[in-house]
Order: C-alpha cells, then sequence, then structure tokens
C-alpha cells in the first residue's frame, strides 16, 4: 500500500485508531488484490453530475477485493473534483449489489480478517457520505449486503418498479428511526419499492425499469438540487455533513469557514446583482402601477 493510500484512508478515522486502521487496511488491501474481477467505473460529465457504476454482472455486480479497492479510489477522485455538485450511483445491469464476492469472502474467513475488511469498508463508506457532492443511489433489482451499504450512504434514494427486495443496512436508524430498523434489520419486513417508499426509505419510485431511461429520469430529477455553482453547492453539503456529525460548536466552525470561503467570490456576487436588478424591476412596475 502507498504512502498516499495510506494517509487518504486514515483521513476520516481519530487519532486513537490510526495505527490499528493502517496495519489492518494494510492487510487487506493486499488480501483484496488477489481477488480481481468487475470494476467501479466513475463518469465525470460537464454538468457537474458524475456517474458512478458497479460492474460485475456475471456475479449480480457483487464486491470483488479488487472493486472495493476501485472505490475508495473513486472516492478519493470524487473528493478532489472541484467542478462536482452531484452523483449517481447505479450498476451495469439490473441487480444493484447481492453484496460481497464469495470468493472474496471465504478467503477472509477469519473474525480478525472480518473485522479489519470492516473497518476498511466503514472508512470508505464514511468518505463517501462526507463527500461535497449531493448522492443518488439509482437502485434496480435486489440490493443485498454491501450493497445496501453503498446505497443508505447516498444522501437520497431511488427505485425502479422491479425490486424484489432490498436488505439490511447500518444506517437504517438514522433514515428510518430505531422501531422501523429493527423491523428491517431483523428480517421481519423486507423492502419492496412500494413498502420503501410508503416507510420513507426512498425519495421516489421510477415509472420505468429499463436502465436507460432510469438513469435520464435520475439525472433529471438530481439536477433539481444542483442549479447552482459547484462552490455553493459543496458548501452546503460540507454544511449538512457537520450538522449530521459534529457537535454544536464545531458544526458552527465549519459553517464559518465555508461563509469564507463562498462569500464575495463569483457566484456571491452575481446572486447579490440579480437582486438588486430584481428589485429595480419591482420598484419599477410598482411606480407605472400607481401612475
Amino acid at each position: 500500500m502507498s504512502i498516499k493510500m495510506a494517509g487518504n484512508l486514515l483521513k476520516t478515522s481519530s487519532l486513537t485508531v490510526r495505527a490499528k486502521l493502517l496495519h489492518q487496511t494494510g492487510l487487506i488491501f493486499k488480501k483484496n488484490q488477489q481477488f480481481p474481477g468487475g470494476s467501479v467505473d466513475l463518469k465525470k460529465e460537464d454538468s457537474g453530475i458524475g456517474i458512478l457504476t458497479l460492474n460485475n454482472p456475471s456475479k449480480m455486480n457483487a464486491f470483488s477485493g479488487f472493486m472495493m479497492l476501485q472505490l475508495l479510489e473513486k472516492m478519493i477522485e470524487l473528493e478532489n473534483w472541484t467542478e462536482g455538485k452531484g452523483l449517481i450511483v447505479c450498476v451495469a445491469k439490473n441487480t444493484f449489489s447481492s453484496g460481497s464476492d464469495l470468493n472474496a469472502v471465504k478467503a477472509l474467513a477469519t473474525p480478525k480478517d472480518g473485522m479489519a475488511l470492516c473497518m476498511f469498508m466503514q472508512n470508505t463508506l464514511t468518505r463517501f457520505m462526507r463527500l461535497p457532492l449531493i448522492s443518488v443511489a439509482l437502485i434496480q433489482g435486489q440490493a443485498l449486503g454491501g450493497g445496501t451499504e453503498v446505497t443508505t450512504a447516498c444522501d437520497f434514494k431511488l427505485m425502479t418498479t422491479d425490486i424484489p427486495s432490498w436488505g439490511s443496512a447500518t444506517h437504517l436508524v438514522e433514515i428510518l428511526g430505531a422501531r422501523q430498523a429493527l423491523k428491517v434489520l431483523s428480517g421481519a419486513v423486507h423492502l419492496n419499492a412500494v413498502k420503501a417508499l410508503s416507510m420513507g426509505m426512498v425519495e421516489e419510485v421510477l415509472r420505468s425499469s429499463d436502465k436507460a431511461d432510469c438513469l435520464q429520469e435520475a439525472q433529471a430529477w438530481l439536477r433539481q438540487f444542483t442549479k447552482g455553482p459547484p462552490e455553493v453547492i459543496r458548501a452546503l453539503k460540507r454544511s449538512v455533513s457537520s450538522d449530521k456529525e459534529l457537535c454544536l460548536e464545531e458544526a458552527l466552525q465549519i459553517k464559518k469557514d465555508l461563509v469564507g470561503r463562498v462569500w464575495g467570490g463569483p457566484a456571491n456576487k452575481e446572486v447579490i446583482a440579480r437582486k438588486g436588478k430584481q428589485n429595480l424591476i419591482s420598484r419599477v412596475t410598482k411606480y407605472q402601477v400607481l401612475q
């Protein structure tokens, strides 16, 4: 594992666990390289919307060891995409993800390996949640195990009508509340598209199940949140993330820093100029009416 990669792995970790995380993730990094197959593909569009595709259809888009490593690499790339505003997570074919590739799971069979893999993916998905991009999971087909973890790392979720079931995930308490999350996590309730919508798990059930049509619908849905300049969208997302994770004093400090980054910038000046022009038009119109 390279020094740069190691540093990036530790970016979201507290000081008390850094040494252990570095050692364990180093072992997992090496082991995951032994299990190729599939890919995590990223397309960055001029609109500022990225499309992240889990591409392993021969294994129902299960995560191979190589894909786990690629997912982290894509998170690092997205963190540094200064023109980015939004992200859609989708799959190559009609199964969102069946979890982890069994070959990799069998090779990581000890409790120590399991904990190390968990730490590795927790680190990656924490970075995912903290991305300064507004993210949407486009869920087609089954989503189980690791697949559901990826969906709950997204800010929003859209489903197609052909979802037979949606498995458990660790962030459900935040999304659904403790009682409803316990029902889903225990397996007492299986989420299809209709049930997920009624419980508030997803924002919308898309009309089509065709991949191309679904992606277009998802892009149109996401665009309503990404009309502003990248620096403003990214600041808004960072502000929301700080409210979720930090104490009040730390969150307020983050907000102050974010204001300092955008205040007086091109986007801020444009808004002020536009409002000034609108106020002038309003005053002229009012004067004409009075005449």
